[in-house]
């Protein structure tokens, strides 16, 4: 699969950064003139997306566009602070771009189509669109917004499901929410659903900052939480180097939503994946540039879903995976 983090040659990720860095400086007036814009929202920051800004512009250049030689594009990140969201949408719709790539969750693509109801927006997201208001049907979106749904929340459910498996003694899981995104709710609910239908104690932890983040693997040590589900939030990916060396300094099995916490240490994923989102995105980037409209393009809903296992963590905890886990598991990390 392209564009892993672990593949990023130091000379691709300085370009990277540094072209992110530059969101804030205006682009010279010639690349304003002869290239065309693309605006990039996302509530993150640079240095921990780089790998996903990749997989965007490998979609991208499945167009036929490459930055730098025949489009450009201005970055606007939150770096964790959602407010943030509309007056970087605004400033993007200022600079007049061609097409905004509303990434990381259902808060871009809301700031966006906030700022604008004629440019184009491509986003990326879990929850249900269409009862945001974002489009009008999955196949004909109309307006000026389409993209991906990653069907997210669907997911909990089965995520669930696979940690009581591989921790089947557990009488607690903990589950770890960020309270100041929107989506969290819904993602509690479904969770919590489905724990009520397996007979499941669930206990909720917030975080929203680092320290949040610190003080909520305290409390799961100190309930003596069995387990640990993280919530499928942006801001949690962002962090996932902290919080998958805390499960392991606390000896906590945990399952994540994508494969790179497991690449990162964590016990198990399971999700959509997430690098063929953001290539999607470029993708869809590109066909509009070219002249398609969104409200003609249909939302994507991937498809494939990924069972990530990373064996050595398994091994690190004591937990003998059973021969069912292992055979469900698309890649077993070793």
């Amino acid at each position: 699969m392209c564009c892993r983090p672990a593949e990023i040659r130091r000379r691709e990720f300085i370009a990277l950064i540094g072209g992110a860095a530059a969101a804030s400086s205006p682009l010279p007036l010639c690349a304003q003139q002869t290239l065309p814009l693309i605006g990039y929202l996302n509530p993150g920051s640079p240095e921990t997306s780089s790998f996903l800004v990749l997989a965007f512009r490998a979609g991208l250049k499945q167009t036929g566009f490459v930055e730098g030689e025949n489009v450009a594009i201005e970055y606007r990140w939150a770096k964790g602070r959602y407010d943030q969201l509309p007056t970087l949408a605004t400033e993007l719709v200022q600079r007049q771009v061609a097409v905004i790539a509303a990434t990381g969750g259902s808060m871009s693509a809301q700031a966006a189509k906030a700022a604008t109801s004629t440019i184009p927006i491509v986003f990326n997201l879990g929850v249900d669109p269409v009862k945001l208001g974002l489009i009008a049907s999955f196949n004909r979106p109309g307006g000026n917004v389409t993209g991906v749904n990653t069907l997210s929340p669907a997911l909990e459910a089965k995520r669930l499901g696979l940690l009581r498996e591989m921790v089947p003694q557990a009488a607690t899981i903990a589950v770890l929410l960020n309270p100041t995104n929107p989506d969290a709710d819904l993602q509690q609910r479904d969770i919590q659903t489905a724990a009520t239908a397996m007979g499941q104690h669930l206990r909720i932890f917030n975080a929203s900052s680092e320290a949040d983040v610190e003080a909520a693997f305290v409390g799961i040590v100190q309930q003596r939480a069995d387990a640990l589900l993280v919530g499928n939030l942006v801001f949690f990916v962002n962090r996932r180097e902290q919080i998958v060396a805390l499960a392991a300094r606390h000896a906590i099995p945990a399952i994540y939503t994508f494969r790179i916490f497991a690449e990162s240490g964590g016990l198990m994923s399971y999700s959509t994946d997430l690098v063929e989102v953001y290539r999607q995105i470029g993708f869809y980037v590109g066909r509009v540039l070219k002249g398609e409209k969104p409200a003609e393009l249909p939302v994507v809903q991937p498809t494939k879903f990924e069972f990530v296992i990373n064996l050595k963590t398994a091994k690190a905890l004591g937990i003998r995976i059973s021969d069912n886990l292992l055979s469900l598991a698309d890649e077993v990390i070793e």
